[in-house]
């Protein structure tokens, strides 16, 4: 029923383009993320669905009907926005009956889905109270629920969860989790936060630019990204990234730049084939590079290379090291290793899930 599809859509501003002929596939019922920074063209994709932007060029289709230049009163969507836009003046069951009044639904209709709606949401002793005397979490639920009562073909919502604190917004993803298991919607998201879109989506669009940098399931995103541009963007803390020459001797692979040389897997030495000799870009996950007793002890790598301790952060169960060769990058320790700032540390890799993109072209090459 709520499938969405664009094909070829651009948006300009003026001069500006701002979406740049991008083509999208939306299932019915999947939860897909956009995600990207800011500027990247995500909210207003998000808009030209919704038909609150024009389309410069290109189509929209929801449900099979091209929408292009359907008003959206007409899109049979419902829209949640950042900043809760309830009317402050109506109870929580005005709120959430008012669209239905306008399409003059019958007062028992009307009714009924408020009822179930507020029970989805645990809103049912709230209906009399004003958006004023709720809290951030419960007005964000209102707004879910003035938008549920419509019973649209799609739900689309910019960045819902942006205003709550960081407790309530783990919390408020849980629910929007469970909402979408419930109602089997199609729920197209919007937000900048990556683990956001991590734990919601079924599917994760990562845009940057006005384009679609890659569009998969999100562990897919994360275990194969595309680009080093999805390299770096997903992932909590960000992959390093090191430059340097894949070279072959005497059958050996190994990676090699200014500061240090590592001899790669065995067992990607069919692929390292078509890299000999390209300038690339080295990508490991900090978790992949540890103080070098721990590697050993893990069997990740007899290779040693050694950084400068710069600064750290101590998050309890993991602490994460800034360090430097040349450049700067993040290594993950044990939380009872011991360290001062300044000071050498020995490091190991694991190489097993590393990561290869061309120089040139960003591109993924392993």
């Amino acid at each position: 029923m709520g499938g969405v599809v664009l094909k070829k859509v651009f948006k300009n501003f003026g001069k500006t383009k701002v979406v740049k002929g991008i083509d999208l596939e939306i299932k019915d019922g999947e939860f897909i993320v956009l995600v990207g920074p800011s500027g990247c063209g995500k909210t207003t994709t998000l808009r030209m669905i919704a038909g609150l932007e024009e389309v410069t060029a290109g189509d929209i289709l929801i449900d099979g009907e091209n929408v292009t230049n359907v008003p959206p009163k007409d899109r049979d969507i419902a829209m949640v926005f950042q900043n809760y836009a309830l009317y402050p003046h109506m109870t929580v069951r005005e709120n959430m009956e008012f669209a239905l009044k306008i399409r003059k639904h019958p007062r028992n209709v009307i009714n009924e889905r408020v009822a179930e709606a507020s029970e989805i949401l645990g809103l049912t002793d709230y209906l009399h109270r004003k958006p004023k005397e709720l809290s951030g979490g419960q007005r964000q639920r209102v707004a879910l629920g003035r938008a549920i009562v419509r019973q649209p073909k799609v739900f689309l919502m910019d960045e819902p969860l942006s205003n709550l604190d960081a407790k309530l917004r783990v919390q408020m993803r849980g629910e929007l989790k469970k909402l979408h298991e419930q109602l089997k919607t199609t729920f197209i998201y919007v937000t900048h936060d990556q683990v956001e879109a991590m734990t919601l989506g079924t599917k994760i669009v990562v845009m940057n630019d006005g384009m679609i940098k890659q569009f998969d399931k999100p562990l897919r995103v994360y275990e194969q990204p595309q680009n080093t541009f999805v390299a770096g963007f997903i992932g909590s803390p960000s992959m390093n990234f090191f430059e340097g020459v894949i070279k072959n001797k005497k059958g050996i692979y190994i990676f090699e730049n200014n500061d240090f040389t590592l001899t790669l897997p065995k067992e990607l030495e069919k692929k390292l084939k078509k890299a000999v000799n390209k300038e690339v870009v080295l990508g490991v996950r900090p978790e992949e590079i540890v103080d070098y007793k721990k590697a050993q002890r893990k069997k990740y790598s007899d290779q040693k290379i050694t950084a400068k301790i710069e600064f750290a952060e101590l998050l309890g169960a993991q602490t994460y090291l800034h360090v430097s060769i040349d450049g700067q990058f993040l290594v993950e320790v044990d939380p009872s290793y011991e360290f001062k700032l300044g000071q050498e540390i020995d490091l190991g890799i694991r190489l097993t899930n590393m990561h290869l993109f061309d120089r040139a072209t960003q591109h993924v090459i392993i």
